[in-house]
């Protein structure tokens, strides 16, 4: 949702997965089928990488934007230095960058979230995700003190997102409701968002913090 709503803000985008549990961005956004590189076929010289290389060798989901996803084959998390590589290199194309950091606290997600303008956690609104998210913050802080969350509903319990962010300890960018047969457009071939979509909205709200002062930015992990 971040990298579609970016096209109002950027006139690129690279939408990078560091999850290797994850299923797949590709997937995720129904390009699976679509020939470019993984992260097993990125090679990276001597730690630089050709901004236009990169962009032609990703698959893309729409005209700009930019998918490089994990391998379905391997569990192993992209190296340190290939990360550190694909975000320089998008960050000297100007490009805009959103990285689904890795649910492990390893090399490379230390890498993304200390490279990142704004760490953000989407946090179900929900007793035990609130306190799970805190420890994650936590960690987050060891990295990079410029976080926030999105707050996502449905809240069973009435949960509120100020609840939520009290608990967290951080600052709330936005709470946005369910987003309408989000699981059946997954397995109909991949997110497809509107304009009014609740998620494109919360998205919106995270790139209108990295358009202002602080961070001045654009990063987002």
């Amino acid at each position: 949702a971040w990298t579609v709503a970016a096209f109002r803000h950027s006139a690129g985008a690279l939408l990078v997965d560091g999850d290797p549990l994850g299923g797949g961005l590709d997937v995720l956004t129904g390009i699976e089928e679509r020939p470019g590189v993984r992260w097993s076929g990125l090679a990276v010289d001597r730690g630089r990488l050709s901004a236009r290389s990169l962009r032609d060798a990703v698959p893309e989901w729409l005209p700009g934007l930019g998918v490089l996803s994990a391998d379905r084959e391997s569990t192993s998390e992209p190296a340190p230095a290939a990360v550190t590589a694909v975000l320089d290199t998008v960050r000297r194309s100007g490009d805009l960058v959103v990285c689904d950091v890795p649910r492990s606290r390893g090399p490379a997600a230390e890498a993304m979230v200390a490279a990142a303008d704004l760490a953000v956690l989407v946090v179900p609104a929900r007793v035990r995700a609130a306190l799970a998210a805190g420890r994650v913050a936590g960690w987050v802080a060891d990295q990079n003190t410029n976080q926030g969350i999105v707050v996502r509903g449905p809240a069973p319990g009435g949960l509120r997102g100020r609840d939520v962010a009290e608990v967290v300890g951080l600052p709330l960018i936005a709470t946005m409701r369910a987003q309408p047969g989000l699981a059946a457009a997954l397995e109909r071939g991949g997110l497809r968002l509107g304009r009014r979509s609740p998620l494109v909205h919360a998205a919106e709200s995270v790139l209108d913090v990295l358009a202002g002062p602080e961070p001045g930015s654009r990063w987002a992990a």
